[in-house]
């Protein structure tokens, strides 16, 4: 048996419950992974509440969850890139709040030693979104993307991501964030009335495409009329904030993987140095239904991890 945090109807933080599973047994190209931390994401509690109830159905008691890191326990068939003792991290479809979960092996890369738990934790998918974000888009070096949201833990990688790539990136984020922004080579804006103006003030030459990484109810029109069309802009915070305003939303479902180069650039990253991964808190995972509540507070610069 293993221990994991789930909820059995949806609700408020209360309704996650320590439960009992049987400990999973890995199938052809799964890992059995050991967890030592889980990262907590805007989609956890979003499940948990209902919100995405007809747009990501799930099945109770369902297990929040999707990302994690810990150490290789046992490997299925036809793995052959990962063996008993591993120490890991990746992305999992629901299922991260446990003592142990099966990983997909295309979704697991290794960790490197100078890399914590907690980290590693916080960055499958901060990471893979952002690769996402970039390629859904198109973004091409030398253009500009506007980012709404750009201090927020998606926010954070992408930025980086985008500067190694030669993409200029305006970030809007409450001015006590602008500074870091800055260290993170984006030009900030303020949020709020006059956004359009401050915008194109920041970036005279235009903006090429925009991502709606905060859910502020007037940020999505703003982007269409400084990117010149729909198209151009991208939401990741709900689908039917993209239904409201006809632009795409993007949540994980594109056939392309994107899990390899993201968590490649990713590591890359941290080997050269350069890496940002603020963590905001570190809590238990018994501690889950404080985490979410966390969460849901939002203003966070950095990531919620959970430790088993």
């Amino acid at each position: 048996m293993t221990k994991a945090i789930a909820f059995a109807q949806y609700g408020d933080p209360d309704v996650l419950r320590p439960i009992d599973l049987d400990l999973p047994v890995p199938g052809p190209r799964q890992v059995r992974v050991a967890i030592r931390a889980v990262g907590v994401n805007p989609l956890d509690h979003k499940l948990r509440s209902g919100m995405l109830d007809g747009f990501f159905p799930i099945s109770f008691p369902w297990v929040p969850g999707h990302e994690v890191a810990g150490v290789v326990e046992a490997v299925g068939a036809e793995v052959t890139e990962f063996a008993v003792g591993d120490e890991v991290f990746g992305s999992v479809h629901g299922g991260g709040y446990a003592e142990h979960a099966l990983v997909d092996a295309e979704l697991l890369a290794r960790k490197p030693a100078s890399l914590s738990w907690a980290e590693a934790a916080a960055l499958p998918v901060a990471a893979e979104t952002s690769e996402r974000i970039l390629g859904v888009l198109g973004v091409r070096p030398g253009e500009t993307l506007l980012v709404h949201g750009a201090a927020g833990g998606v926010g954070t990688l992408l930025l980086q991501f985008a500067r190694a790539r030669g993409i200029t990136v305006v970030g809007t984020a409450s001015e006590a964030n602008h500074e870091y922004l800055r260290s993170l080579g984006a030009i900030p804006v303020a949020y709020g009335e006059g956004l359009a103006e401050r915008v194109r003030a920041a970036a005279p030459g235009g903006v090429d495409r925009a991502l709606d990484a905060s859910g502020k109810a007037d940020e999505v029109p703003v982007s269409i009329e400084l990117t010149g069309s729909a198209d151009r802009v991208l939401t990741i915070t709900s689908p039917m904030a993209g239904q409201q305003h006809g632009v795409r939303f993007t949540g994980g479902d594109e056939v392309e993987q994107y899990h390899p180069r993201a968590f490649a650039a990713a590591l890359a990253l941290h080997g050269a140095g350069t890496l940002v991964l603020p963590i905001h808190r570190v809590l238990p995972l018994a501690d889950a239904a404080e985490a979410h509540r966390i969460s849901e507070h939002g203003h966070l610069r950095g990531k919620i991890v959970l430790t088993v």
